[in-house]
């Protein structure tokens, strides 16, 4: 008979030797799992993002820069646009008044005075971009001496329609939004029409909840009922 002490020596043998280092064998069933998990922590920066994730803080605001316009509308460009119509308003009796009658030279420089003074207060009721605009396009007067009549009625007109221009850009600008807030309402109003609803002739609400074209009638069929066929033998006779 074998000595059963024989076997126990070989096999507490077997798991020592194949945990030796150098030699071929299974990796430990620990060091297996830790490969993937270092694998897969890995950062994978070439990756796009993939509709339905979320992405991170950085990446949301991102686009969020990239969806927003590059220049800002009119209303955000004036920043006291009471102040602004008052000024303009000034100024274009101002221009009245040298239009009217010759100026002397006390008046003339008083003027100019309040011209220069009128661009500073407008410039506080602006936005940084129309400031720079409006450096840009006003013209100083010569140091040296009195403006004249005619260069004091140049810079208030060209002040006064540069300010025209800008009301007329607002009052666009606002007529624009009023149309699309408009019809942004219609649409909800539409939207809450059960489908089939006819709005106008030949159209009707659709499935989506938007005015689509009315399918046109099949030849048989009676166009008061659509779902009924008409019946040539009870149609309207002729009596004789």
């Amino acid at each position: 008979m074998s000595d059963p002490e024989d076997t126990q020596p070989a096999q507490a043998a077997g798991p020592q030797a194949a945990a030796q280092p150098g030699e071929p064998g299974i990796q430990p069933a620990a060091q297996q799992a830790a490969e993937p998990s270092v694998a897969s922590s890995a950062p994978q920066d070439d990756e796009e993002p993939v509709e339905g994730t979320t992405l991170d803080a950085g990446a949301a605001d991102r686009a969020a820069d990239a969806g927003q316009p590059k220049h800002a509308s009119l209303q955000d460009l004036v920043d006291e646009p009471a102040k602004v119509m008052r000024i303009g308003t000034m100024i274009r009796q101002l221009l009245e008044e040298v239009k009217s009658a010759p100026l002397d030279d006390a008046a003339r420089g008083r003027l100019a005075e309040i011209h220069e003074r009128s661009i500073k207060e407008l410039e506080d009721g602006l936005a940084p971009e129309l400031v720079q605009e409006l450096e840009r396009i006003s013209l100083p007067f010569p140091e040296d001496g009195t403006p004249s009549d005619a260069e004091l009625r140049i810079a208030q007109a060209q002040l006064v329609g540069w300010l025209e221009g800008l009301f007329h850009g607002i009052q666009t600008a606002i007529a624009a939004q009023h149309a699309a807030r408009e019809h942004t309402m219609a649409q909800m109003q539409l939207r809450q029409l059960p489908p089939g609803t006819v709005i106008a002739p030949g159209v009707v609400i659709g499935e989506n909840g938007e005015p689509q074209r009315a399918k046109a009638s099949q030849p048989g069929t009676d166009p008061l009922h659509p779902g009924r066929k008409e019946d040539p033998d009870h149609g309207p006779g002729q009596y004789l």
